[in-house]
């Protein structure tokens, strides 16, 4: 049972600075090929409305792309608890910010069904994931 005195946990926020033009790095954030790259295999299409899945450890999770600015932002749903994914892109020269924002995160104490954990255990080891993979984003985008 949610109290509801108690308030939702904040969204990730998680920014690399990435260096290759904006362009190359939407490629890797908005293709399925590249989102597996980086992220997880997926049948994602650069498509307002689609609906797709991510093939995450905890089974295929439904998705749908809620927002779509090429080249500079990318939103989708993730999964049937809330939760909203945006890429978020910025030209700094030659250089692009990518900014990764994971939201809709429920109380702490609520479970999140497909994890069987409390939300504030799963956004936690989350936000140690979304570092990573961010990093691996820009590795990859680097090359």
């Amino acid at each position: 049972m949610t109290d509801k005195n108690q308030t939702a946990l904040p969204a990730i926020e998680q920014t690399v600075l990435i260096n290759a033009p904006i362009q190359k790095v939407w490629d890797f954030v908005s293709t399925s090929k590249g989102i597996e790259s980086w992220f997880m295999p997926n049948d994602f299409e650069t498509k307002a409305g689609h609906l797709f899945h991510l093939r995450t450890p905890y089974g295929s999770s439904p998705c749908k792309v809620i927002e779509l600015d090429p080249p500079h932002r990318l939103s989708f749903t993730w999964d049937e608890d809330g939760w909203i994914v945006s890429f978020i892109l910025k030209s700094e020269g030659d250089r692009t910010a990518f900014t990764l924002i994971h939201d809709g995160w429920k109380n702490p104490e609520d479970i999140v069904p497909k994890a069987g954990r409390r939300n504030d255990a799963v956004r936690q080891t989350m936000a140690g994931g979304w570092n990573g993979i961010c990093k691996q984003l820009r590795k990859i985008a680097e090359t």
